[in-house]
């Protein structure tokens, strides 16, 4: 006989990986920044990426054998692109990935990267169902779609679902770009920030914001108020290839951005990554842009459309941008024993690129995110979580 569905209680409770949770006609939408912070956003871009739940799962105890998740996605349509991929909810049992699965229909944002437009199409909610699990009590997550805005609906279980335990494992909290959002990786529990937590036994919060990571002072003031035992931050590449600032302002920008963090955080392990290996901007500034030719084919791939002379005159590149983070830290580190550098080509260099070069010369393929996630346990969080006492 099949037992009959109950509705949990859906509530901020029952989410890891979110600094606010907003309460709408839907239900609730997890949000990577919080209210502060996005009320002094002004950019439509950074608006969709954190509201995109990288990193956030809905975490519960449960003896429950089956396991349904309604919720309201908004998908991405890019013109003149292919579809894209729907996204992904990972099932994590145990620790252990158990099941994945897709919401279908939900809302549509139709973007025009070449106009600079977004269009809402309106959707319904859908359901992502599990069923076949073990009936002893079990530790369940289910991580939501990182590149999908995702509302939370309704929670349905054929047992009772409680609270998961304290988190009794370090906090790491890191915040990058699309890359460390995840951009291109296969799933959720796959982007290069979670394998990295998986396999370096640590606790996620994943402020990477696809073109997002820009030093704004208010994600430094969201870092700065958001327990954690490690930060990382890794900067550079959005700021080259919206072409942002020069040099003058870098400086005092990533000073000011690491103060903050400090302000909140004096002396938790604080690592600051430079921008991976990236030809197309190693040595050309930015403005980066979208080259549409081979999107019959499925291939739309980025290009650098700056002018390298101006680099003498304080324009960045990945290159220059990886100096003067190394000076900075160096700098810094005289009085900041807990801070520390990576060269961002040790997580993807040259030899890397060879091997497995980015598809669209920007963003890593999903065997890379899983390189990079092994190599920044070791190189990262290997040396970082050394001494931390929970």
């Amino acid at each position: 006989m099949t037992t009959p569905l109950m509705t949990a209680d859906l509530t901020a409770e029952l989410l890891r990986g979110a600094l606010d949770v907003e309460r709408t006609p839907a239900g609730l939408l997890p949000h990577r920044l919080p209210a502060r912070a996005r009320a002094q956003n002004t950019d439509g871009q950074l608006a969709m990426a954190e509201s995109q739940p990288a990193g956030v799962r809905v975490a519960f105890r449960t003896r429950a054998t089956t396991v349904e998740l309604d919720t309201l996605p908004t998908k991405r349509v890019y013109v003149g692109a292919p579809p894209r991929p729907e996204g992904l909810y990972d099932l994590v049992v145990d620790g252990r990935l158990a099941g994945q699965g897709s919401v279908h229909g939900g809302h549509t944002l139709t973007i025009d990267m070449s106009a600079g437009t977004f269009e809402h199409t309106p959707g319904a909610p859908g359901t992502v169902r599990f069923t076949g699990l073990s009936d002893a009590m079990k530790d369940v997550e289910i991580w939501l779609p990182h590149n999908e805005t995702t509302e939370l609906v309704a929670l349905r279980t054929d047992a009772p679902v409680e609270p998961a335990r304290a988190v009794r494992r370090p906090v790491w909290l890191h915040h990058g770009s699309s890359i460390s959002h995840g951009s291109d990786a296969a799933s959720p529990t796959t982007t290069w920030p979670a394998l990295a937590a998986s396999l370096g036994g640590v606790e996620l919060i994943n402020l990477g914001f696809g073109g997002g990571a820009l030093l704004d002072p208010f994600t430094a003031r969201a870092m700065r108020d958001t327990p954690a035992d490690i930060v990382s931050v890794k900067i550079g590449i959005n700021v080259v290839n919206y072409d942002l600032m020069r040099m003058r302002a870098f400086t005092p920008a990533v000073h000011g951005f690491l103060d903050t963090i400090r302000d909140g955080h004096p002396t938790a392990p604080l690592l600051v990554v430079s921008p991976l290996l990236c030809p197309v901007h190693e040595d050309t500034p930015g403005p980066g842009a979208a080259d549409f030719r081979g999107a019959d084919s499925g291939r739309i791939t980025f290009k650098a459309t700056g002018d390298p002379a101006e680099v003498a005159q304080g324009k960045l590149t990945l290159r220059t941008i990886r100096d003067e983070l190394a000076r900075i830290v160096k700098q810094r580190a005289a009085d900041d024993p807990h801070l520390h550098h990576l060269d961002g080509r040790e997580l993807y260099g040259e030899a890397d690129y060879a091997e497995l070069p980015l598809p669209d010369e920007i963003h890593p393929d999903a065997a890379t995110h899983r390189r990079i996630g092994e190599r920044f346990a070791d190189l990262g969080l290997g040396a970082l979580i050394k001494g931390v006492s929970i």
